[in-house]
C-alpha cells in the first residue's frame, strides 16, 4: 500500500506552492502545528546542500481529538505530515495517507477516523 498521496505542480514557484497548501489545508479544517525547514536544517547540521523541502505538520484539532480518545499512543503519529519539495519536474507536494500509517494499529474506531483524514487530505491534494 502506498503511504502516501502527491502531485506535481508545474508554473508555481516553491513558495507559491506552500501558500497554495498552506490555504488548501485550511480549507479541510487543517491548521500548520509545525513547519520543517530541511534544506535550511540540512545547511546548519551537515553544511550539506539540499533542494528547498519543506515538511508541514498539518492538524485538524476535532479529529486529532477523537483520534486521541480513540487510541491515548496515536500521538506517536500526530500530526498528519505534508511535504513540499522541489523536484526537476516541478514543485511535488505529498500528504501521508493515514489508512497506512495506522494500519498497524488494531482499533476500529480509529479507522473511521484515518478514514475521513485521509479523504480530506485526498481533496488537498487535489484541488492544488
Amino acid at each position: 500500500m502506498k503511504y502516501y498521496s502527491e502531485k506535481t505542480l508545474n508554473d508555481v514557484s516553491f513558495e507559491e506552492a506552500i501558500q497554495m497548501v498552506t490555504e488548501a489545508l485550511k480549507a479541510e479544517g487543517f491548521g500548520i502545528l509545525t513547519e520543517i525547514d530541511v534544506k535550511e536544517t540540512m545547511k546548519k547540521k551537515l553544511d550539506e546542500d539540499f533542494r528547498p523541502y519543506k515538511i508541514l505538520g498539518a492538524c485538524n484539532p476535532p479529529f486529532a481529538f477523537k483520534a486521541l480518545q480513540a487510541e491515548n499512543k496515536i500521538g506517536t503519529m500526530l500530526p498528519c505530515n505534508v511535504i513540499v519539495q522541489q523536484t526537476d519536474a516541478g514543485v511535488e507536494v505529498a500528504a501521508v495517507r493515514p489508512k497506512a500509517s495506522m494500519a498497524a494499529v488494531d482499533n476500529a474506531e480509529l479507522a473511521v477516523i484515518a478514514n475521513e483524514i485521509e479523504a480530506r487530505l485526498k481533496k488537498v491534494i487535489a484541488s492544488l
